[in-house]
């Protein structure tokens, strides 16, 4: 049972790290940040984010769980290097984890006809409406170049926290309205 309040307390403090609905100005600032963190990381970041027909930034995702994990985080799809839409992302997992951890997401839509689908959908989920290539990439490694011809690239990073989990699998991206 102590195990159990134990990491509430840590979800809890994981959480407060990040606001729930947060503004679109927030939401901007963070999205600046880890663009610059993820062209610091990936050298041909830059290079293919220009290329994307669109770029969705999750500066923050939180996840959390003791045998049943939920994430969510909040983010922007960017066409031309400017947001034009709101988005969250939200999963929920069963099975072997404990922790917390919070991770920067990327994905980047190479082709119109994608980025058209992911725009009109009512929420797009990973694995059912479409996949996204995760590029493995750090120290001493060089892209794939399998991966750099998929239609959706998908990269994540910045991972801190107790729990590690480099995969976007029914994740569910859904637009947010912001006045």
């Amino acid at each position: 049972m102590r195990v159990q309040y134990l990491l509430t307390a840590l979800l809890l403090a994981c959480l407060s790290n990040i606001s729930l609905a947060a503004s679109k100005v927030e939401i901007d600032a963070r999205i600046d940040a880890t663009l610059n963190e993820f062209y610091q990381h990936v050298p041909e970041g830059k290079a293919l984010a220009r290329k994307a027909k669109g770029v969705l930034i999750f500066p923050q995702v939180i996840k959390a769980g003791v045998g049943i994990g939920g994430e969510y985080g909040e983010g922007a799809l960017q066409i031309g290097g400017k947001p034009v839409a709101y988005y969250s992302t939200a999963g929920a997992s069963i099975g072997f984890q404990l922790g917390a951890q919070m991770k920067s997401q990327i994905i980047l839509f190479m082709d119109t006809q994608t980025l058209q689908q992911f725009r009109n959908s009512e929420g797009w989920k990973v694995g059912v409406d479409g996949s996204v290539a995760i590029a493995e990439f750090g120290a001493g490694k060089d892209l794939d170049s399998n991966t750099l011809k998929q239609p959706v690239i998908g990269f994540i990073f910045s991972n801190k926290g107790l729990m590690y989990d480099l995969s976007l699998e029914g994740s569910k991206f859904t637009r947010i309205i912001r006045e």
